[in-house]
């Protein structure tokens, strides 16, 4: 144990470099220089990527992550069946074919822009969907319906091991959580409570967490958080802003939620979620509710959304994983 003014009771490394990747907390003495490091946390920062093509950019699905995402469905003026799908490979977004039936307020399942899943979602009628597609890459695929018809439910996973939580189920808002096994949809234990409205579900079939949303009954918006453990669904912590109409992007212990807002407003916030607690930190660029959400607590990637239908705005989160910090020893 070595102690310096300032830095006691700290075990400090002594190394001829500095680490690669130190872990935040982590001190070290550089014999090179002859000074005191530490590594403290990263910080993050939205920036703005290329636009959208198309027009219908409310309530769109989306999956995959910053430099290979894919976003679907989605909602216009008056009309909830858009078909459209464009890919992003990290600098520009592509349209490529249609989806078998147009959707908006659906969910979306994949890791990356070749291979994911497209589930639930409104009707041009505005009735509740019950229909599964899968995209290999070029074309979608109808396969095996939902237990239960909804929209504005969360979902996340990949295109062969998805999971879906609430929404807006015949009578009124569910708690019923589904899993797709890369043939059919199985029902299994319920959230606590019931709740549509948020895409902030992050994570995978054995694990998962989902935040906020518009709770069932009371209308009430929540800063509820919930964590699935593979079987069933416990709270967690609450976010800092209770919010409808949220994105998000992760997984069950690393992820970010962002934009949303109540009533008419547009947020711009972010939170981060370290697996025990939810931290504001930077904002979007632009306030937004109706976004797409994808990536993962580093990287992420928020598409279209706002008040405007034909909004077409994306933007890149980045987190450093670290930041070195030089320590006065004198």
């Amino acid at each position: 144990m070595t102690t310096y003014k300032n830095i006691k009771g700290i075990e400090i490394k002594y190394l001829s470099a500095d680490p690669p990747a130190p872990n935040a907390g982590q001190v070290w003495y550089n014999s090179t220089t002859k000074v005191v490091k530490g590594a403290i946390n990263g910080v993050g920062a939205w920036a703005s990527g290329n636009n959208l093509n198309g027009t219908n950019n409310q309530k769109r699905a989306g999956a995959g992550i910053q430099s290979s995402a894919i976003v679907m469905g989605g909602v216009g003026t008056g009309d909830d069946s858009n078909v459209d799908t464009e890919l992003y490979n990290g600098t520009a977004w592509t349209e490529v074919n249609s989806l078998n039936d147009g959707r908006g307020l659906a969910a979306g399942a994949g890791t990356v822009n070749t291979a994911a899943l497209l589930t639930a979602g409104r009707t041009a009628s505005q009735a509740r969907y019950d229909s599964t597609e899968i995209w290999d890459g070029s074309c979608w695929t109808e396969v095996n319906n939902l237990n239960t018809a909804r929209y504005y439910a969360a979902g996340d996973g990949t295109s062969t091991a998805a999971i879906l939580a609430g929404g807006n189920a015949a009578p009124a808002v569910t708690d019923e959580t589904e899993i797709w096994d890369g043939t059919c949809w199985s029902e299994v234990n319920n959230l606590n409570s019931a709740r549509e409205q948020t895409d902030a579900l992050m994570g995978t079939t054995a694990a998962a967490i989902i935040a906020t949303g518009q709770l069932g009954g009371l209308g009430a918006l929540t800063a509820n958080s919930e964590k699935w453990d593979g079987t069933c669904w416990t709270e967690v912590a609450n976010v800092n802003t209770a919010r409808i109409l949220v994105a998000g992007a992760g997984i069950s212990t690393s992820a970010i939620i962002f934009a949303g807002g109540p009533g008419g407003a547009e947020l711009a916030i972010t939170e981060s979620w370290n697996g025990t607690s939810w931290t504001e930190v930077a904002d979007l660029a632009v306030g937004r509710k109706n976004t797409t959400g994808s990536g993962t607590a580093t990287l992420g990637l928020a598409a279209g959304g706002g008040t405007n239908p034909t909004a077409v705005a994306t933007e890149e989160w980045t987190l450093t994983a670290f930041t070195t910090k030089t320590f006065d020893t004198d």
